[in-house]
């Protein structure tokens, strides 16, 4: 089965479906949604991604990010990421939303409008191997630092979203 994403207009309106590759080699804008989840010690869980991976083989990102199906609300589309990514299921929130592009490599543009979810969860994840190759907790402080050192290790997208949620507060520096 191909997998597609949902096309929308500025105000998150479904204007079609759109094979996910074709999507991302045309940059047209899609729904989408990142998920951080942090621990009682306010560290943001980090996923390393699949070596196997079509883009972004190997760099560190949030928690879970991906695309809610045809007819799936986003909460649902969040759950169900989170435990096929991550192994996890936990409580999340939508916080807010807003539209970015990325070049992520290989002719490939990631063009969303993002619905930013947040939770915790305190536990080791179990990840899928074949999404996940590794996992970690940083604090906001230690991420902020080593994004600006070492950018190459993030993906395009998380340095952008990531920047989002630091500058509007919602995720503090601690």
């Amino acid at each position: 089965m191909t997998e597609k994403v949902i096309l929308v207009d500025s105000n998150d309106v479904a204007i079609g479906l759109m094979e996910k590759m074709q999507a991302h080699e045309q940059a047209q804008l899609h729904r989408a949604f990142s998920v951080f989840l942090l621990n009682d010690n306010n560290e943001v869980l980090l996923q390393q991604r699949a070596l196997s991976k079509y883009h972004c083989a190997g760099m560190w990102t949030n928690t879970c990010c991906s695309h809610p199906r045809e007819g799936e609300t986003l909460q649902k589309a969040v759950d169900r990421r989170l435990l096929e990514e991550m192994g996890i299921s936990c409580k999340t929130d939508w916080s807010y939303s807003f539209i970015y592009k990325a070049d992520v490599g290989n002719g490939l543009v990631e063009h969303e409008l993002d619905h930013v979810f947040l939770g915790r969860f305190n536990e080791q994840p179990k990840p899928n191997i074949e999404e996940v190759a590794d996992w970690k907790y940083m604090s906001v402080n230690e991420l902020k630092t080593d994004l600006a050192d070492y950018p190459e290790r993030y993906t395009p997208w998380f340095k952008i979203i990531f920047n989002e949620v630091t500058n509007k507060g919602i995720l503090e520096l601690v």
